[in-house]
C-alpha cells in the first residue's frame, strides 16, 4: 500500500539525522533475523559501486551533517570500507560502523580506528555464549565478537552494544546489562524485533506480545534512572508514549511533550536507509520503495518522496494511532503496521495502549 501525496517543496523536508547504508548484503553468519548466507554471494553482485556511493554521500553532505551508518550484512567484507569512510570524512559527515564483530582482531581494531568512526556498534544477543551463538547460527561467534570489542576499546574506540530482544533472551536483560556494564562498553540499545524484512526469518514462536514489549519498555526506563551507561530502545515508540506517561499525570499539548521526550519512530522523518543496491527505504524495516541512488540523487528523493511526506504528517495515521493522545510523540512502529497491514499509516499492532479519545473506527 502506497498513499498518494502531493510532492511537497524542496525547502520543506525536515533535518535527516541518520543514514543507514546496508553496504553488502554478504556476512560471516547466520543469523536467525537476516538473510539466508547461501544467497548473499549472488545478491553482493547487486551491491553499490565504491564511486556510486561517493555520490550517495556527495549528496548527502547537501542535507547537513547526518550520521552515516555503515552496516550490513557486514560492512568489514566490502574492501573499500576504509576508503568510504575518509571520503566521509572530507565532507564533514559523521560515521559510525555497525558489524557483528567477529572478524575483529588487534590490526582490524587500528584500522578501525584510524578511518574516523565515531562509534562503533557489535551485537550480542545474549547474555552468554549459548544463547547469542544459537541466535547467530555460529558457534564461537559470542566470544570473537566479546573478543572484537575488547579490541576496539584498546584503541578508546566508543562502543555500543546491541541486542535484539526475543523470546530467547527476554529473560535475560539484567544479566545483558551486567555484561554489557563488565566489558567497558558506553551504551546499550535494545532492538525489539520487528517481523517484517529480515525479521521475518523468525517464527511467530519468537515475536514476543505487546504485554512483553510494554515489559521491556518499563524496564528500559527503571534502568535508565540508575544513569549507568547510554541506555536506549529501538524499534520501540511506544518507549516515548510510556516516558511522557510517567512525567505527566495528564497529558500536556502533543508539541510540549514532542520537545521534550522527542518522537518515537523517525522513519522516513529524521532517518532513512539506503539499500546495498540502492533502494531507498524510509528505515530498514520498512520496505516501501521511496526511489532508487541509481536514478536521482539521495538529496532529492529525501526531499521529494511521496512515501516520506505520508511518514511527516502525522496526522494521516489510522486507527488508534491517528486518535491517540501520544502521536505526535509515540506514532507507533510504521514497519509492525506495514509488517501486519500493508498499511505503513495503520495502528500500530504491538500497542497495548488504548487512547482516551474513542471514535468509531
Amino acid at each position: 500500500m502506497r498513499p498518494g501525496h502531493h510532492k511537497k517543496p524542496l525547502d520543506s523536508s525536515p533535518p535527516l539525522r541518520l543514514l543507514f547504508w546496508e553496504s553488502t548484503v554478504r556476512c560471516n553468519l547466520a543469523c536467525a533475523h537476516c538473510r539466508r548466507i547461501e544467497t548473499a554471494d549472488e545478491a553482493a553482485k547487486e551491491d553499490l559501486t565504491t564511486a556510486e556511493f561517493r555520490r550517495v554521500l556527495d549528496s548527502t553532505a547537501s542535507l547537513g551533517k547526518p550520521i552515516i551508518v555503515f552496516s550490513g550484512g557486514e560492512p568489514l567484507m566490502r574492501d573499500d570500507w576504509e576508503l568510504l569512510a575518509h571520503h566521509a570524512k572530507s565532507l564533514d559527515l559523521p560515521t559510525a560502523l555497525a558489524t557483528n564483530g567477529t572478524l575483529v582482531d588487534a590490526p582490524l581494531a587500528r584500522r578501525i580506528a584510524g578511518a574516523g568512526f565515531r562509534r562503533v556498534s557489535i551485537s550480542l544477543d545474549g547474555a552468554d555464549a549459548p544463547t547469542h551463538d544459537a541466535f547467530r547460527r555460529v558457534d564461537g561467534a559470542f566470544d570473537r565478537a566479546v573478543a572484537g570489542i575488547k579490541a576496539l576499546r584498546t584503541e578508546s574506540m566508543p562502543m555500543q552494544v546491541n541486542a535484539t530482544i526475543a523470546t530467547h533472551n527476554i529473560n535475560q536483560l539484567d544479566d545483558i546489562y551486567s555484561l554489557v556494564r563488565s566489558i567497558d562498553v558506553e551504551a546499550l540499545h535494545l532492538f525489539l524485533l520487528v517481523p517484517v524484512g529480515c525479521g521475518m526469518e523468525i517464527g511467530e514462536s519468537h515475536q514476543i506480545s505487546p504485554e512483553q514489549y510494554e515489559k521491556v519498555l518499563n524496564w528500559v526506563l527503571d534502568r535508565q534512572a540508575d544513569g549507568e551507561i547510554e541506555l536506549k530502545a529501538t524499534c520501540a515508540p511506544h518507549y516515548y508514549r510510556l516516558a511522557a506517561q510517567r512525567a505527566h499525570t495528564s497529558a500536556e499539548p502533543a508539541s510540549a511533550m514532542a520537545s521534550q521526550h522527542g518522537r518515537g519512530c523517525m522513519s522516513g522523518v529524521s532517518v532513512a536507509f539506503v539499500s546495498h543496491k540502492g533502494e531507498v527505504f524510509p528505515c530498514g524495516y520498512l520496505p516501501v520503495h521511496c526511489g532508487s541512488v541509481r536514478e536521482k540523487p539521495f538529496a532529492e528523493i529525501w526531499r521529494t518522496s511521496d512515501v516520506f511526506a505520508d511518514l511527516r504528517d502525522y496526522d494521516k495515521l489510522l486507527g488508534k494511532c491517528g486518535r491517540c493522545e501520544y502521536k505526535d510523540v509515540c506514532g507507533g512502529c510504521r514497519a509492525r503496521a506495514y509488517a501486519v497491514t500493508g498499511n505503513y499509516l495503520a495502528a500500530e499492532p504491538s500497542c497495548t495502549y488504548s487512547p482516551a479519545r474513542q471514535v468509531a473506527e
